[in-house]
């Protein structure tokens, strides 16, 4: 099958040049020449603008988007809008939200152009290892699309599904990526509370390597925490900021209007916010109460 790919960044490199180790022809776009330059010497065909891609595939044509989610999502789309055919599909493969998703597919139905959300999980690990795909969308445009799928995926019959129409696709994406928040806060808390366990001297990346076999515990997340672990025991020169995509802003926000319970998550996404305090305004309040009320001495600077 043969392909557009808009957006030649790490990501979308990678996944063009699997789909290309899978037998696929796929032509690319950038607006960064040197992202186009080097997606060529990785089989991928470049072109210099979204019209010259558009006249370099074959009808029906198949443009799958891994660009910034937000305003460059939204004036891809609607460029890509008024240059494709009756027939033709885009498919969202970055981390747009769901309702944004709706709102697009909806112009796309008005002019019977397909329109698919692809969550994709897989970072830098997915030209290697596989992605894992949530796809949202018409199931008979989907099932047309399968080959590309399947080619992206761990296996032809594992790592990705059909979740449902249009929206859900990116709807699983973010529940994906809440669930993620809480582990990786769940991990950093517990080897924390190794790490201050002074006189035990702990091996973290020794504990990691252990947890890793046989524990309940056991994932992926854990091996990369491990093989992190083993690379800097001490995080030498990381600095305590944890930034965040909006996705888990996005699944608290949803939580709420769904009225779901999720303290985990929600927690998880408030200590990211917390890393970035760097006055952390509230803990010198809460001292200053504690001398208030009860004379407790007050720390300096």
């Amino acid at each position: 099958m043969e392909l557009g790919m808009v957006g030649l960044g790490r990501m979308g490199a990678n996944m063009a040049e699997r789909l290309v180790r899978g037998g696929h022809k796929v032509s690319g776009f950038d607006p960064n020449a040197d992202a186009r330059k080097a997606a060529q010497g990785r089989g991928i065909t470049s072109t210099d603008s979204l019209p010259a891609l558009i006249n370099a595939l074959p009808t029906p044509r198949v443009v799958w988007l891994m660009v910034p989610s937000g305003k460059t999502t939204d004036d891809t789309v609607e460029a890509l809008s008024s240059l494709l055919s009756t027939g033709d599909t885009v498919i969202d493969g970055g981390n747009s939200n769901y309702k944004d998703t709706l709102r697009r597919a909806e112009l796309y139905i008005s002019k019977s152009l397909g329109y698919v959300d692809c969550g994709t999980s897989g970072g830098v690990w997915g030209l290697k290892e596989g992605y894992s795909l949530m796809i949202g969308g018409e199931e008979r445009t989907v099932a047309a699309l399968r080959p590309i799928f399947q080619t992206l995926a761990p296996g032809e019959d594992r790592g990705w599904g059909w979740v449902g129409p249009v929206g859900s696709g990116h709807f699983t994406k973010m529940v994906h990526n809440g669930i993620e928040y809480g582990l990786m806060q769940a991990y950093a808390e517990g080897f924390s509370i190794l790490r201050h366990k002074i006189e035990f001297a702990l091996d973290l990346h020794q504990i990691g390597q252990i947890w890793r076999y046989g524990s309940v515990v056991r994932s992926w997340l854990l091996d990369l925490t491990t093989d992190a672990l083993g690379k800097n025991p001490r995080m030498d020169g990381v600095a305590p900021y944890v930034v965040d995509s909006g996705e888990g802003r996005w699944m608290v926000a949803e939580a709420i209007d769904l009225g779901v319970p999720a303290p985990v998550i929600a927690l998880s996404l408030f200590e990211r916010l917390r890393s970035r305090d760097t006055e952390l305004f509230s803990y010198k309040l809460l001292s200053a109460m504690r001398n208030e009320f009860g004379g407790h001495p007050i720390k300096k600077e």
